[in-house]
């Protein structure tokens, strides 16, 4: 039987997003790596070529970085996108008075923006 002829799913911009990830938190490859049981090469594979993960490693890439696979999945992302994630994951280990901060300065921007319109 003849294989059905199925373009393969570009994962450059997946892993584009795991490396800026991984960069933004200061984590080496090799830690990364390390606490994975994965090999360097694979890592650096997938972040800048785009080679396919295995599910598992997709799966534990996009849970430890907070990415949004609708974004890279979906046409129409529904849900929280990739930043948002990421935010939410920094306000869950924020102090009250961080929260007091960040959310005064969320504030203070949708006002700014509400006067730019």
């Amino acid at each position: 039987m003849a294989k059905r002829p199925v373009p393969q799913y570009d994962f450059k911009a997946f892993g584009a997003a795991i490396k800026a990830a991984r960069t933004g938190r200061k984590e080496s490859r090799k830690k990364v790596c390390d606490e994975m049981y994965i090999s360097p090469r694979y890592l650096a594979n997938i972040e800048n070529k785009g080679q396919h993960p295995s599910l598992q490693i997709f799966f534990e890439l996009m849970l430890r970085y907070n990415i949004s696979v609708d974004q890279f999945l979906m046409e129409q992302p529904s849900g929280k996108n990739t930043q948002r994630r990421q935010l939410d994951a920094l306000l869950d280990d924020m102090s009250d008075t961080g929260i007091r901060i960040v959310t005064a300065t969320a504030r203070e921007i949708a006002e700014v923006e509400g006067e730019g319109e």
